[in-house]
């Protein structure tokens, strides 16, 4: 491998790495399965050729780490535990209030997200963690273009109500 292929394989490392962990996390319910994954996925980016990948990076290494993922949870065969506080998402802020504020809407979304159908879920992450197309998402869930809007715009719909309806009955107390 040459030094140019060795400097690109690291900016893709340093750019995908924590999303697409997270992205395996999410399927996989365990953080360290999930980095295993994206490791996986990686060492099989290095035996790519690099110049067909070029136009669709993103989707490549999300369609690899997803079936990846499911490869080890039909293995594996079980499911465990995983809060969204084990991944150390950083937060973002000025003040402590307004961290503290943020913090507690991410927490409140990531909660809703949780209760809405797995579809729902993994589209809305791919989207919004993987920064993807709706036509990338389509190609990597196997899923039409106009399926994942659909189940993008319905599951934002409902984490905007919910998260409305939560609001109100904090106001309340």
């Amino acid at each position: 491998m040459s030094t140019r292929d060795t400097d690109w394989i690291a900016s893709v490392l340093e750019e995908y790495e924590r999303p697409l962990t997270r992205y395996a996390a999410h399927i996989l319910k365990d953080v360290e399965r999930a980095k295993e994954v994206v490791q996986d996925t990686f060492l099989k980016l290095c035996r790519q050729n690099r110049s067909r990948l070029h136009d669709h990076l993103a989707q490549w290494l999300y369609s690899v780490c997803r079936n990846r993922a499911l490869d080890v949870l039909r293995k594996e065969k079980r499911m465990t535990a995983l809060g969204e506080a084990q991944l150390n998402l950083p937060a973002h802020g000025p003040g402590i209030s307004t961290i503290m504020e943020r913090e507690e809407q991410f927490t409140g979304a990531i909660n809703i997200l949780g209760t809405l159908p797995a579809n729902q879920q993994e589209v809305i992450r791919l989207k919004f963690q993987g920064e993807l197309s709706y036509q990338e998402i389509s190609q990597i869930t196997k899923l039409s273009v106009s399926n994942v809007g659909f189940l993008i715009h319905t599951g934002l719909k409902t984490i905007r109500e919910k998260s409305q309806a939560g609001t109100a009955q904090r106001r309340v107390k």
